[in-house]
């Protein structure tokens, strides 16, 4: 991957908040649902969502400025100290592969001082008082990460998606249902491979995309309901939305728009708790364009019924 950096667009002294905004900016420009017919919209939220979890996370940005992960948050190998390739030194591969006390050119410390040195004086203990270099490396970061968007109602009831993964396979993935913003999803041997290493797991962070009408509010859901001028003075019925259908809605006479009024349970399920609830706040809705017998209506109605509505503010 490139430098996070880079990909983020933000300088290496920037602050945690700068790489935060610069990487919300990003990750809604880039987002899949937000462009459906760019193909490659998918590959650049990933690579920005890769990126922040190198620098957004503090631990891993300071290793990555340590050059101790790459881009990939993979470790790298960092030499030998004093930074000269041991393999060009006399001597190297007798001290390495023999284990005697031979010295770098002949007369410097042996390999088993040296390795002393880097790791802290464990280097005696192994097989027959040596261990190879390699046993010391760390394994390889096999894992792969991938972000994953559905739509509110594919996060409560449950859906099958197709994922694609950086090397341009594809997968189906079963969404459970009752999934939430951050979640993760582990499918395990999923990942990168390589030779003498178990499969890597493939990590999908899932989000959920912004619904037309729907608000989440922890595990409730609030939504706007407009209502007409006559349904708010006279009372009505009304068909209201929820989550798994129409359901009719009575709205009492003399209802000011902003009202709210509860449906329990029809919110987001919580586990091991019972579901969030449903509020819909009434939005009076006058009819477009100007309606003469309406005007001349209220008019008259003014003149007979004056009132208020403002007075607490004076």
């Amino acid at each position: 991957m490139r430098d996070p950096y880079e990909v983020l667009g933000v300088q290496r002294g920037a602050s945690a908040a700068a790489i935060k905004s610069a990487y919300r900016k990003l990750a809604k420009k880039h987002h899949p649902d937000n462009n459906q017919k760019d193909p490659k919209a998918a590959e650049r939220f990933s690579e920005v969502n890769s990126a922040n979890e190198i620098i957004g996370d503090e631990d891993k940005r300071k290793a990555f400025d340590r050059g101790e992960i790459d881009a990939d948050g993979k470790p790298k190998f960092q030499g030998f100290p004093g930074g000269g390739r041991a393999s060009a030194q006399p001597g190297f591969e007798h001290a390495f592969r023999g284990g005697a006390q031979q010295g770098f050119g002949g007369g410097g410390a042996g390999f088993e001082d040296i390795l002393n040195s880097m790791f802290g004086g464990a280097a005696g203990r192994g097989r027959g008082g040596q261990q190879g270099f390699e046993d010391r490396m760390a394994p390889p970061d096999l894992d792969l990460a991938v972000a994953m968007t559905v739509s509110l109602e594919e996060s409560v009831q449950g859906a099958e998606k197709r994922v694609r993964l950086p090397s341009g396979k594809e997968l189906n993935v079963k969404i459970p249902a009752g999934v939430t913003a951050g979640q993760q999803i582990r499918l395990k041997g999923q990942g990168e491979s390589a030779p003498g290493h178990r499969p890597g797991d493939l990590m999908i962070t899932v989000s959920i995309a912004p619904h037309a009408f729907f608000k989440v509010d922890g595990s409730d859901l609030r939504v706007d309901l407009p209502i007409t001028l006559y349904e708010a003075v006279l009372g009505a019925k009304v068909r209201a939305p929820t989550l798994s259908g129409a359901v009719e809605l009575s709205i009492p006479k003399n209802t000011s728009s902003g009202r709210a009024f509860r449906l329990k349970g029809k919110g987001l399920p919580k586990a091991g708790a019972p579901n969030g609830d449903l509020y819909f706040t009434t939005r009076i809705m006058l009819p477009d364009g100007h309606d003469a017998g309406l005007e001349a209506l209220m008019e008259k109605w003014r003149e007979g019924h004056p009132y208020n509505p403002r007075s607490d503010l004076a």
